[in-house]
């Protein structure tokens, strides 16, 4: 399993577009939202500025695309090559290939939450102390392991050809309505209802919470809790039941 998370590595280090869109994208997506902002005015009760706000946001937004735009469509196009049917003749177990895939994701979402503090330390001056740089990363970059698996089982649900519109409306949907390119508070009321039940402002609200030198909500670890259990059994049932087509 090791070699096969290296051979992952490696693949997406190499491919510039994947590393530009999950990588420096969000970090250019931060300064043009964030980048003439007010560094003093807060948004809503949150207590947190716009900069402040939005680099949670951005770092939540990259490591996001890291892991669910570059497993849905590689684990696709594997099965549609063979090289899936191929691992499956060798002593790699299923799950081996499922831990590996979202291994190597993982650590390619890694650079793009550092990349997007970076910036707003440097650009926007975010401030905040060390225990918190370092909690929200690891928060970030725990919680992208929920969408890595929901990356998993869209590779396996969906052909080589319809996986990245399927893959794009989920990712632009879940973006949007988590409240990950703007505030929620900007919302109509109705929408911000909705917006509280989806993932992606659970996942960003642990790193918020943070900020904000709490800890975080019970109700967003739970919503992301369940969502992962989602995820990851939907992704098992159709390995299973791909294998049984192979």
């Amino acid at each position: 399993m090791n070699s096969l998370i290296k051979l992952e590595l490696t693949r997406a280090l190499r491919n510039r577009k994947f590393l530009f869109f999950s990588v420096l994208y969000p970090s250019l997506l931060f300064l043009l939202i964030a980048g003439s902002a007010d560094s003093v005015e807060t948004i809503g009760d949150t207590g947190l500025t716009l900069p402040t706000y939005m680099m949670v946001s951005m770092a939540s937004f990259g490591a996001l695309t890291a892991v669910l735009m570059g497993n849905s469509e590689r684990i696709a196009k594997e099965r549609e090559s063979g090289w899936v049917r191929q691992l499956r003749l060798t002593p790699l177990p299923g799950r081996g290939y499922v831990l590996a895939k979202t291994a190597s994701a993982a650590v390619v979402s890694l650079p793009s939450i550092v990349v997007v503090f970076v910036v707003a330390a440097a650009v926007k001056d975010v401030r905040l102390d060390a225990w918190q740089w370092l909690a929200l990363t690891g928060v970030i970059w725990a919680g992208s392991l929920v969408f890595a698996a929901l990356g998993v089982a869209i590779g396996y649900l969906a052909s080589g050809d319809a996986v990245r519109p399927i893959t794009m409306i989920i990712y632009f949907g879940m973006s949007m309505l988590g409240g990950l390119w703007m505030p929620t508070t900007t919302f109509p009321d109705w929408l911000q209802d909705v917006a509280e039940w989806m993932p992606t402002h659970a996942y960003a609200a642990l790193g918020q919470a943070i900020e904000q030198s709490q800890a975080p909500h019970a109700q967003d670890i739970a919503l992301l809790a369940v969502f992962f259990a989602l995820f990851a059994g939907g992704a098992a049932w159709l390995y299973r039941k791909d294998t049984l087509k192979a």
